[in-house]
């Protein structure tokens, strides 16, 4: 990392989205809320697929593992973020730092892969469900999510790796609220041309092909849909609340990772990653599990089971 008589920097301080100290304690509450509502729907759901061996099925485990990979992801960044809030000094050390940047890299691409596999889950249950037991069996699903997190391993190492390359001599000041790998590439005085060759080909991969699929299966999903004579309007309202979701998830960390980038980070940069880093997590439970019936049925039997205990 030295650069010939440059220092190394081994610390760095992270800005944070406001330096107002009455703002910080404001979005201390608003996030704690968003973080243990985030926490409890996944966890929940996690609990409910796990005890209840009617969710043993495909869907189910692509939706549990989808919910343990939103507690992971939101947690390498939000109790962090939390501590800023209340902290004098927002200090990060380069190696605390280097290793949040690979598990957010890490837990946000095995995602953005497995979201595209549970698109096409449903455009199977939808489109081909005769064939469905037989295409999507257990084994076939525990191979597609053990691929998104083998993909997502080996993705966030290589991002890693290239970051890790580059020279940080100073300054140390990183603005932003976590560290990302968008933003620390900033303050290297070496040359960056290949880490943004690189983050535009892992976008491609791990970005515009996904959301191209979820579209595509959409697509076809409501296509079959619109055949349908009964319970249409349902099926809509979870189409469509499953693309709000994609959109926001997606559409947010394509403009973060593939548009061209400028000479800092703004406040409009900071506001667009809190979507995809704590918004869409505590979003995916409400939309994807805790409104279906099978997932609601398991959870009044577990609460029967606490209140009878």
């Amino acid at each position: 990392m030295d650069n010939g008589n440059a220092s190394r920097v081994t610390e760095l301080i992270l800005l944070g989205l406001s330096t107002d100290p009455g703002v910080q304690i404001l979005l201390f509450e608003v996030f704690l809320i968003v973080y243990l509502a985030t926490l409890a729907g996944n966890i929940i759901l996690i609990v409910a697929v796990k005890t209840d061996k009617r969710l043993h099925s495909s869907m189910y485990l692509f939706l549990a593992n989808l919910s343990f990979i939103d507690v992971c992801y939101t947690s390498v960044i939000v109790p962090k973020m939390l501590l800023d809030f209340l902290a004098t000094n927002k200090i990060i050390s380069f190696t605390g730092c280097a290793v949040q940047i690979f598990a957010y890299l890490f837990l946000g691409e095995s995602e953005c892969i497995l979201l595209a596999f549970m698109a096409y889950d449903r455009y199977i249950a939808i489109c081909n469900p005769l064939r469905y037991n037989t295409i999507m069996s257990i084994r076939s699903c525990a191979g597609m999510i053990s691929a998104a997190w083998m993909t997502g391993c080996v993705v966030s190492s290589v991002d890693l790796f290239f970051v890790c390359l580059l020279t940080y001599c100073g300054p140390n000041v990183i603005d932003h609220f976590f560290c990302e790998a968008t933003s620390l590439i900033l303050l290297a005085c070496s040359d960056t041309s290949i880490n943004r060759s690189v983050t535009f080909a892992g976008g491609c991969i791990l970005l515009l092909i996904p959301v191209a699929l979820i579209l595509f299966s959409y697509v076809q999903i409501i296509a079959s849909i619109v055949k349908i004579r009964s319970g249409r309007s349902k099926s809509f309202s979870t189409c469509f609340s499953h693309l709000f979701v994609i959109v926001i998830f997606y559409g947010t960390a394509i403009f973060t990772y593939m548009r061209p980038r400028h000479s800092g980070t703004d406040t409009t940069d900071k506001m667009v990653s809190v979507f995809y880093t704590i918004i869409t997590p505590m979003l995916n439970p409400l939309v994807y599990s805790l409104r279906n019936k099978d997932v609601q049925r398991a959870l009044r039997r577990i609460g029967t089971c606490f209140a009878l205990t």
